[in-house]
This record gives structure tokens, C-alpha cells and sequence, in this order.
């Protein structure tokens, strides 16, 4: 049985029950363990990575990276993000997607590589884990992606268990380049301590960005980092400074990635970007929570035009964006709340947050309380800026998720007290 016909003979098993019968299959496939780890990967990428779902011919060695590999989506983000910022048009060179290269110097399972191979006419991929570029050297070919160059080869201060995973010895950029010109250097640095914790900071991740910086921008001068989605995104521009441009991407009600985009000699502010599920907008100026913008003039007796409240989305939280809503004329009803009213809904805001539409405001009491729970026996709760949790919430409402109505716990600074804000989902 070739390794293809036994990913497809044993797609729905259960993995559990397979393992314990390696006697009974292990000589019917060429590696067993591989097609173990295969079947499991898929199952994460059925949804993530369709198309390569859709080739079970692909082999995953690691399963643990089909856990951090970008989406499709993301994934293919990224490489318009990358393509755009090499653009030179204003220097003359006018040089066009099929003229550009790209080094992933951190290539991971490769779904970034894939992605740049669109875009890009050559892409050099490396990573120094050999099992994971022998196996990205056979998807590639399987996918069709004959443009990517497979390099297997460290890069920078390793240490401790990851730099014994790797060929032995590290390179410089320079080396591992070789007589590979790019026009951006891509790097996804692992966000893993030697003892599998996660971790955020710029220093504690590897390779050492803030380490190789002189030395990559040397290389090329135009570096896209991606970072964790918990990064403080003040911080590492800090840090790396040349910062162009922030990319902060969410999806599916989550943040997913932070993107950074260097460029040698970049001096000045950034240009913020964030993106929700496919819609891309630029925020204009720096992030920040401008008050006196968000709370001037809000009053209790303004109540009557509270008719839609905005929650907004996880990229524009994550930037830090709160002033943003503010511009289409929405009041936010507390400094730390997050949340925003107005008389009507606003349509460019709609793809990146969540409209409602208010049913009623009751002050945040024991007798609302019990009020609610015999009106509402059904709602999503949320609680914000206030001495209690979404679930505590919950558990003192007596409700079960659903029906369409969603009660919010907040502080509304007007009135300097906890209230609830009872309200329907708006269609959009």
C-alpha cells in the first residue's frame, strides 16, 4: 500500500486505536510514524490549509507544526503585504511580481513559502529542522510551487535543545543566501522556550531578531517579521525601530497575527493597518485612546440616541484603535469599556466589529438583575470594566447562551456607574 493509499484508507480512524495497532500495519506503509503524524496534521489543516488538505500525497513530520503554521488566508496576506512593499516603481526599477524574490528564512512547514510563491517569482525557503525541509522540498513539488528553492540551515544564536534539532553549526545570513538576491527577507521567529512555554518578547524568541537586525537589513532592506499576537506592539517598534508599517490580523473572532514591516533608514511614524477576516483598513495616524474624542459631551441626557451600540473587533482592540470608531461620530462609553453608541450604524465600521441594536439601559443592580433573568432566559453575556468576569456575569443573569439577545455589563463613565446595556443583534 503506497503512503497515499494508506492516508486515504485511514482518514476518519481514530489515531489512538491506530497507534496501538502498529503490529498489524506498520510493514503496510513506507513509515509509519510519518503516516501517523500526516493524518493528525491533516485533521488540523482540513479547514486551515484546504488546498493542501486536498493533496494527501503531502507528508507533516512535525504535527506540532501544522499547529503554527498560518492559514490560507493569512498566509496569503502576508505575501500581498510583502509583494507591495517591494514595489519600486518611485525608484525607476518598476519591477513586477515575476521579477521578485523573497527569502522565508524560518520556513516551518512552508505554508508561507507556498503563499510568497504566488506572488513572487523566486523564494528561497530554509529551515534548519532537516526533517521538516525534506518534507517541504517533496509538498512543494507535489503542489506545483516550482519556484521555491529548499535550503536546511540555522540561523543565528540558537541555544540549548533547538540548535540540537538543526544541521550542526550555524550561518550567517549571508551564507545561507548565498547567491540569492531578495528583495524582502521573511522571518517567523519560533515563540517556544526550551522548555515548550510560549513566549512574547523579541529576546526570548529564535532565531534573535533584535541580534540579526544589523546584520539582515544589511542583507536586504526590507524585513517582515511575524510576531506573536500578544506582543505589545509599542514595545517591539521600540525595539526594532525602521518600523513601516504594523499589520495586525484577526480571523474567525481571534487575533492571529502581528505583522511588522522594516525598512532600512525607515525613521518616523508607522503606518497602522488592521484586518478582520479578509477586510483590510488602514487606521489613519498612531494608535491610541484619545478621551478627550471618545467621552466630550456624552451625558446621561444624551441616552435617547444610545440606539446602536458597536463592539469592536479583535485587530482593532489589539492595535490599540479606540479613538477610530470616535471619527464616524459614535460616543465611547468609557475610557477602559471599549464599547461605542450611536444614533445609527455605521457601514465602513460594520466588517470590523460587531453592531446591536439597544433594547433597553438598566442600572446594574440586584433588582435588574433579577429582572433580566426572568425576560431573558436566553442572551450572551459580556462583562467590561467592571469587578466582575463575563461568566460571573452570567451566573448572577440565571441565562443560557442564545436567542439573539446580548446583555453587556459595563462602566459608562457619563453616569459614572455600572450598567447594563440590553441589545439585540443587528444584521448587517
Amino acid at each position: 500500500m503506497s503512503f497515499e493509499e494508506f492516508i486515504l484508507a485511514h482518514e476518519g480512524d481514530d489515531l489512538g486505536a491506530l497507534a496501538l495497532a502498529r503490529g498489524r500495519y506498520a510493514t503496510s506503509v513506507p513509515d509509519f510514524d510519518l503516516a501517523l503524524n500526516t493524518l493528525e496534521a491533516r485533521r488540523k489543516l482540513r479547514d486551515k490549509v484546504p488546498e493542501w488538505y486536498a493533496v494527501p500525497a503531502l507528508v507533516y513530520p512535525l504535527r506540532l507544526s501544522a499547529e503554527q503554521c498560518s492559514s490560507t488566508s493569512t498566509a496569503l496576506y502576508k505575501a500581498c503585504v510583502a509583494l507591495t512593499a517591494t514595489d519600486d516603481t518611485k525608484s525607476g526599477q518598476n519591477k513586477m511580481g515575476p521579477n521578485r524574490a523573497i527569502a522565508d528564512l524560518t520556513g516551518g512547514l512552508g505554508v508561507d513559502s507556498w503563499a510568497f510563491s504566488k506572488r513572487f517569482g523566486q523564494v528561497l525557503y530554509n529551515e534548519m529542522r532537516p526533517e521538516l525541509a525534506k518534507a517541504a522540498e517533496h509538498n512543494f513539488r507535489l503542489l506545483g510551487a516550482a519556484n521555491i528553492v529548499v535550503r536546511n540551515a540555522a540561523l543565528g544564536p540558537l541555544s540549548g535543545a533547538l540548535s540540537r534539532t538543526g544541521p550542526s553549526g550555524q550561518l550567517s545570513v549571508r551564507e545561507i543566501l548565498g547567491d540569492f538576491r531578495p528583495d524582502m527577507i521573511y522571518l517567523d521567529p519560533a515563540r517556544r522556550a526550551e522548555d515548550g512555554r510560549k513566549v512574547f518578547r523579541l529576546e526570548d524568541c529564535r532565531p534573535d531578531v533584535l541580534t540579526l537586525l544589523p546584520e539582515l537589513l544589511d542583507a536586504c532592506p526590507r524585513l517582515l517579521l511575524k510576531l506573536s499576537p500578544m506582543a505589545d506592539i509599542s514595545l517591539v517598534c521600540s525595539q526594532l525601530g525602521c518600523v513601516r508599517e504594523v499589520h495586525v490580523v484577526a480571523a474567525g473572532g481571534e487575533c492571529k497575527e502581528l505583522l511588522l514591516l522594516l525598512e532600512k533608514g525607515h525613521e518616523g511614524a508607522y503606518r497602522l493597518f488592521v484586518v478582520e477576516d479578509g477586510a483590510v483598513q488602514e487606521i489613519p495616524g498612531q494608535a491610541g485612546d484619545d478621551a478627550s474624542v471618545a467621552n466630550d459631551g456624552l451625558s446621561g441626557s444624551e441616552r435617547p440616541s444610545a440606539r446602536f451600540l458597536f463592539e469592536p473587533g479583535k485587530a482593532l482592540l489589539k492595535a490599540g484603535a479606540f479613538d477610530w470608531p470616535c471619527r464616524f461620530g459614535l460616543r465611547k462609553l468609557g475610557r477602559h469599556t471599549h464599547l461605542y453608541i450611536g444614533p445609527e450604524p455605521v457601514e465602513e465600521l460594520a466588517p470590523f466589529g460587531k453592531w446591536f441594536r439597544v433594547v433597553e439601559i438598566l442600572p446594574l443592580n440586584k433588582r435588574s438583575l433579577k429582572e433580566l433573568a426572568s425576560r431573558y432566559p436566553q442572551a450572551d453575556v459580556t462583562a467590561r470594566n467592571i469587578p466582575l468576569t463575563s461568566e460571573e456575569l452570567r451566573a448572577r443573569l440565571r441565562v443560557r447562551p442564545g436567542s439573539g439577545i446580548h446583555i453587556f455589563g459595563l462602566h459608562e463613565d457619563a453616569c459614572a456607574a455600572a450598567v447594563l446595556y440590553v441589545c439585540a443583534r443587528q444584521a448587517w
